[in-house]
């Protein structure tokens, strides 16, 4: 038994909520504290709980769909203030160890994501605040190694993360929106024809990835994703098929990017791999979801 003590920042969420349940089912804690958004970490005073822990790992931020990004881009700016005054105080208390929370969001346009291919060209216009925003954490972090000699980072970047506590609010992503309109509507709306190629993986393999990386003290950048596409069209007809409901594509709307895929070889050469299914997710996630 390892006593080593663990802060969940952003302990409510979606990912929040399966890495608690991950770090608790580990045998390398024996103090785990779980504190949500509403902690609030834009107050630098707040931040000071960060020197009572020995493993920091650092969840929070704000979901919204590529709508919410294109048209409500200064609802992410608190997180700026929000991810500065944690990674300040990571370099002044020097916990045992860090994890930052990064996004897919921090890549250009391109169809593989791989680590090391992100600083040549801006975010993709549908995650372009987002991006940036977390692309700012990471040079955070960065700042953090070079002045203060500060080694253990460790850095994710999760593609589409979806499962129980998800948003299915107004501005969903589009697995939880999915199930929604199958709950309750008569017709499943696809925006766009369904091509688009995505990347999903399912919370609770994001947090057991997050667990490997500071159990096992990797200090880099990796790719949390499952590194297949899949089909928008699949998704839509995967739940349509659970609801028994009909699938329509609305054609006016915009597709996005039309492939975003990552790249899992750094991932899986350090041991991580996913162990749930798309499927198995979906059916876990509509189980949730019917009983709120």
């Amino acid at each position: 038994m390892i006593n080593k003590s663990a802060l969940v920042i952003g302990a409510n969420g979606m990912v929040g909520t399966a890495l608690m349940k991950v770090l608790s089912n580990s045998k390398l804690y024996n103090q785990i504290r779980g504190v949500d958004i509403e902690t609030d970490m834009t107050i630098k005073e707040n931040a000071k709980i960060i020197a009572s822990y020995d493993h920091i790992y650092h969840v929070a931020g704000k979901k919204g769909s590529p709508q919410t990004a294109r048209e409500r881009p200064a609802d992410y700016l608190p997180m700026l203030q929000f991810d500065a005054n944690i990674i300040e105080a990571v370099g002044k208390y020097k916990p045992e160890w860090f994890l930052y929370t990064s996004s897919i969001g921090v890549y250009p346009p391109m169809e593989v994501y791989e680590e090391d291919k992100v600083w040549h060209q801006v975010p993709s216009e549908n995650d372009k605040i987002p991006g940036y925003i977390k692309r700012m954490g990471e040079l955070s972090c960065y700042a953090i190694r070079a002045t203060y000699g500060y080694e253990n980072i460790s850095i994710v970047r999760p593609a589409n993360i979806y499962g129980p506590n998800d948003n299915f609010g107004k501005n969903s992503m589009v697995i939880p929106a999915l199930i929604k309109k199958g709950y309750h509507n008569d017709i499943i709306n696809v925006w766009g024809d369904g091509s688009p190629i995505r990347d999903f993986i399912y919370c609770e393999d994001v947090a057991r990835g997050m667990l490997h990386m500071v159990e096992n003290r990797h200090n880099n950048t990796v790719n949390l994703g499952s590194g297949e596409g899949v089909k928008i069209s699949d998704i839509a007809n995967t739940i349509g098929k659970h609801f028994d409901k009909e699938v329509k594509y609305d054609k006016s709307k915009p597709n996005g990017d039309m492939k975003r895929l990552m790249s899992m070889r750094r991932a899986q050469e350090l041991g991580i791999f996913t162990r749930t299914s798309l499927e198995e997710g979906i059916k876990k996630t509509i189980e949730w979801y019917s009983q709120l």
